[in-house]
C-alpha cells in the first residue's frame, strides 16, 4: 500500500516511515521539509494522489493556546478535505492518552477538536493514543523546573519508548479502520513523583523532586489516573524505561 506519513521525517514519524518501508509498503514522508505543509495545504493533493492510509504524527511548533488550536483545526482540516478528494481509506491519527480528562489544558483541547474534526468526516479512522515518550523524559522534568526543586505531581505514570509507539501506529495502520481509539503504554506503572526522583538521581541531577498535588501538567492539574490508560484493553511496550539506551543520557 501507499502509506502516507505527515510529521514523516520527525522522532516518530521517521520510525515509522522505515518500519513500513521495511514491510514492503510504499511509505511516504511528507512535512515541510519535503514540500507538504498542512497548514496551508501545499502538495497535499500530490503526495496523497493513489494514497490508501493517511497516517498523522504532526504536532504543533508553539503550545500556546490560540496557536495550537489553530494548527491542529486548521491541518486536519485540510488533510481530511485532501483526503476525501483522493479517496484516501484509513485515516490514523496519534493523540495522547487522557486527551479527554485534561480539558484546562489549552494543548488538550486542541487534541480534543482535532479528534472531533475525524470522527465527524466520514473517513474510516483509527485513534492511537499513547503515553508520554521516554524521548520527551527530560523535557518534562525541566518543564517542572521551580529554582533548585522539581515539582511533580504525585499521580499514575506509564511512559513508552518511541520506538514501541511506531510499532503500535504502524500495526493499527495496515489493519483494519476501529472507528475509535486503542491505547498505547510502556510496560511498567509508576507514581509520576517517584519515577522522576529516580531519574534525576541517574542523571546525577541534585535538584530535588517535590511531590506537588497542584503541579501542573501542560497547564492542567491531574488527578490519579488523568495520565493512564483506562481499563485494562491498552498494548503494552516490550522496552523498559531504565533498560532503554537513552535513559540515562
Amino acid at each position: 500500500m501507499k502509506i502516507v506519513v505527515i510529521g514523516g521525517t520527525g522522532l516518530i514519524g521517521s520510525k515509522l516511515v522505515t518500519r513500513l518501508g521495511e514491510q514492503g509498503h510504499e511509505a511516504v514522508a511528507a512535512s515541510p521539509n519535503t514540500g507538504v505543509n498542512t497548514l496551508t495545504g501545499e502538495g497535499l493533493a500530490e503526495v496523497l494522489t493513489g494514497a490508501s492510509v493517511v497516517i498523522d504524527v504532526s504536532n504543533s511548533p508553539s503550545f500556546e493556546d490560540a496557536a495550537v488550536m489553530e494548527f491542529f483545526e486548521t491541518s486536519t482540516g485540510n488533510l481530511l478535505t485532501a483526503e476525501a478528494a483522493a479517496g484516501v481509506g484509513h485515516h490514523v491519527a496519534l493523540s495522547v492518552v487522557g486527551t479527554e480528562r485534561l480539558p484546562a489544558s489549552g494543548y488538550f483541547r486542541a487534541k480534543i477538536a482535532q479528534e472531533r474534526l475525524i470522527e465527524k468526516s466520514g473517513i474510516p479512522f483509527s485513534l492511537v493514543h499513547a503515553t508520554q515518550f521516554f524521548e520527551f523524559v527530560r523535557s518534562i522534568a525541566e518543564s517542572a523546573a521551580d529554582g533548585d526543586a522539581v515539582r511533580i505531581a504525585p499521580v499514575l505514570f506509564q511512559p513508552i519508548a518511541g520506538d514501541d509507539v511506531a510499532d503500535a501506529v504502524a500495526a493499527v495502520a495496515v489493519g483494519t479502520p476501529s472507528n475509535g481509539r486503542v491505547e498505547v503504554a510502556g510496560p511498567e506503572r509508576y507514581r509520576m513523583d517517584e519515577f522522576f526522583r529516580d531519574v534525576l538521581a541517574s542523571w546525577g541531577d541534585a535538584r530535588q523532586v517535590v511531590s506537588d498535588p497542584h503541579a501542573r501538567y501542560f497547564g492542567a492539574e491531574l488527578a490519579e489516573d488523568s495520565l493512564v490508560p483506562e481499563g485494562d484493553g491498552a498494548r503494552l511496550g516490550r522496552v523498559r524505561y531504565f533498560d532503554w539506551p537513552g535513559a540515562r543520557k
